[in-house]
């Protein structure tokens, strides 16, 4: 490692980020330069990480990530500013939810499909639909993009530990974590069960819904699973690591 990299903290916390962001570009679930993962590295959650203004999913490096303070009123005017609605969004978050660790918020097709429905709540039909069971909120009330206030109105919606998940109506979706990997973890798994949901709706039959004490059941033994999301993340890293990717830097 050179110099410049030995000075940048949360070293492992930046090597578990890029390793998410690249990931997100495997399993297309990124759009564009858009779309934004933060990480909260402080006891009071208000210093975060998050990856810089107009750079590429695919190009994210541990070394290329922001150091912000959720409570900096300067934060626009630095020379390598964040992307402003990164900073409304999960500025907001960070700046209200010392729980709210870490921050997955993007637009991927099934995910957005969901939202963009009347009805944009999420039954549990299966096993992974059952991970989100009484732990996912809608924002019916999208306001435009994410600047300061629509930040806020968000952030007041996830002041619950309990959710995990907001399904952002016209918009996309937000996941929390304690962690990198549960955070991210909780991502692939939610566009999988939007998928599987959009799919079981387009077969035009009844729907198999889980009684309530079961799905509750169900995601409680998601949360207890012993280390599956750390190990998620690791396999990823190995991933990364054998194709000789540069994440890491």
């Amino acid at each position: 490692m050179n110099a410049p990299l030995q000075n940048l903290t949360h070293w492992a916390e930046r090597v578990d980020m890029a390793a998410a962001f690249r990931w997100t570009v495997e399993l297309n679930l990124h759009e564009a330069v858009s779309n934004h993962f933060s990480l909260a590295v402080n006891p009071e959650g208000t210093r975060f990480l998050i990856n810089p203004n107009g750079r590429h999913f695919g190009r994210i490096r541990a070394s290329d990530l922001l150091e912000l303070d959720a409570n900096d009123p300067e934060t626009m005017n630095r020379p390598d500013a964040p992307d402003p609605t990164a900073w409304g969004l999960h500025g907001s978050i960070h700046r209200a939810l010392p729980h709210a660790r870490c921050i997955c918020h993007v637009h991927s097709i099934h995910a957005t499909v969901l939202a963009s429905l009347a009805d944009s709540r999420l039954p549990a039909i299966d096993q992974n639909t059952a991970m989100f069971f009484g732990r996912h909120v809608v924002d019916d009330h999208y306001g435009g993009m994410a600047f300061g206030d629509e930040g806020m109105r968000c952030a007041e919606m996830l002041q619950d530990p309990k959710v995990t998940t907001m399904i952002m109506g016209n918009h996309g979706v937000l996941i929390i974590g304690r962690t990198v990997a549960e955070a991210f973890n909780r991502l692939t798994y939610f566009e999988r069960a939007a998928e599987t949901y959009i799919r079981a709706l387009q077969t035009g039959q009844p729907l198999r819904v889980l009684p309530d004490a079961i799905a509750e059941k169900t995601a409680q033994e998601w949360e207890t699973y012993p280390g599956y999301a750390e190990a998620h993340l690791r396999e990823i890293r190995a991933l990364l690591d054998v194709r000789g990717s540069d994440y890491a830097h």
